[in-house]
């Protein structure tokens, strides 16, 4: 009778094909992910070991490593979730100024699918200042340059980081406010020849961890702005930009 072939070898074997080179620091990876998912109510530990695959005991020894440099917290529930060592992790990646070497090759897509000229802006104070700007083909004349400010309330770019926070926005006037409130409503802003004339946007916010941490918009001569127009630029900017961000980042209502 001919032998019964050899078994394939368990997953974090160190012949399996796709074995990990360092099983124990592939599993702690692995677990951060899953709590990385769990959100801040996190996950017991037998929820946490079913989900990896893996016996309560070896996970626990695995929290403990992570715990001991922050990169996990035991909940007062007695679950874990991230801790502050990962979430710092997060907020060192992706700065102001690490988004325009993040986000540009995104917003070189929009270009291309919009045909018009695309932003990256953040608020500073009561301003939004410029990181990045990709142009189409057409060119289309506007004041902004990359370092250059202007009133956060006055453009698409401000309004779209406005609308995602406290209410009301200071030293907004009554047009400010109705199209900061607009914002929040339908998920982008819309700014028609209040920053230059001749000129209109639409604007997206971007966002970690649900806050915003920036903005993009689309802008184009206020003449092929038609009612339809803003909506249409938003649909296209959450249909291209969403699968070229890095991970962390999002557009906010995707």
């Amino acid at each position: 009778m001919p032998a019964s072939p050899p078994a394939p070898p368990a997953p974090d074997a160190p012949d399996a094909p796709d074995a990990s080179p360092l099983p124990a620091v592939d599993k702690a990876l692995r677990a951060l992910e899953v709590l990385s998912d769990a959100g801040p109510a996190g996950l017991p530990l037998g929820a946490l070991a079913e989900s990896l695959g893996l016996h309560k005991s070896s996970v626990h020894r695995t929290l403990a490593a992570l715990a001991h440099r922050g990169y996990v917290d035991r909940a007062n529930d007695g679950g874990y979730r991230l801790g502050s060592a990962a979430l710092a992790l997060g907020a060192t990646w992706a700065p102001a100024e690490h988004l325009p070497a993040l986000v540009h090759p995104a917003l070189v897509a929009l270009c291309e699918a919009s045909e018009e000229l695309v932003h990256l802006g953040v608020l500073v104070g009561a301003d939004v200042l410029y990181l990045d700007k990709v142009e189409p083909e057409r060119p289309v004349r506007v004041w902004s340059a990359v370092g250059r400010r202007r009133p956060a309330v006055r453009t698409a770019l401000g309004r779209a980081l406005l609308a995602l926070g406290p209410e009301p926005v200071p030293d907004a006037s009554p047009a400010d406010d109705a199209a900061i409130v607009r914002a929040r409503e339908v998920g982008y802003a819309v700014e028609r020849e209040e920053n230059e004339p001749g000129i209109a946007c639409v604007g997206v916010a971007l966002v970690r961890a649900g806050a915003p941490v920036g903005a993009l918009s689309v802008t184009v001569p206020a003449e092929r702005m038609g009612p339809d127009r803003p909506g249409e630029l938003a649909r296209l900017a959450r249909a291209v930009v969403p699968p070229l961000l890095p991970p962390g980042l999002a557009l906010a209502g995707v």
